[in-house]
């Protein structure tokens, strides 16, 4: 099964992002690619021999579709290079999904200096073989299993 990552940056972000994946297109040319809307559109113009799918604009909804892959099990990374300095109409929507990627285990990628250490890692092309934790339903099994009165 063809690994799969996913793409976000805002909108300060995006050019750099851009730049990264050109820089290290190699590591992404056997991986499927999701990004939210503009992003997508961006790298598909930046790398078009990539195979990414566009999902919705992450305001619309796209933070949610990724945050979703996560919760099924499709995401094996998060590339998500972030605007600290900006403010962010969607900002739940965000923390939503970084949450959830730090739920399910799933490393994320915030600026160019930690995606750089991502790609480098072996497990990056076998995060199967990488110590980790426990599934969630081992690690939130009391919760799991808590009695609602």
């Amino acid at each position: 099964m063809k690994k799969s990552v996913a793409m976000v940056a805002h909108d300060r972000m995006k050019t750099e992002l851009c730049e990264w994946v050109v820089t290290n297109k190699s590591q992404f040319q056997d991986r499927k690619i999701v990004a939210t809307g503009t992003t997508g559109k961006l790298l598909l113009e930046h790398v078009p021999g990539l195979d990414i799918t566009r999902l919705k604009s992450g305001p619309l909804g796209g933070d949610q579709q990724i945050g979703a892959m996560i919760a099924e099990g499709k995401l094996d990374a998060l590339f998500f290079f972030q605007d600290p300095m900006t403010p962010q109409p969607h900002d739940s929507d965000i923390r939503a999904l970084v949450r959830l990627a730090t739920v399910y285990d799933i490393p994320i990628a915030c600026n160019p200096s930690t995606a750089n250490y991502l790609v480098s890692s072996p497990y990056f092309d076998h995060p199967e073989k990488a110590p980790g934790a426990d599934s969630v339903q081992e690690q939130f099994h009391d919760y799991l299993e808590r009695k609602i009165d």
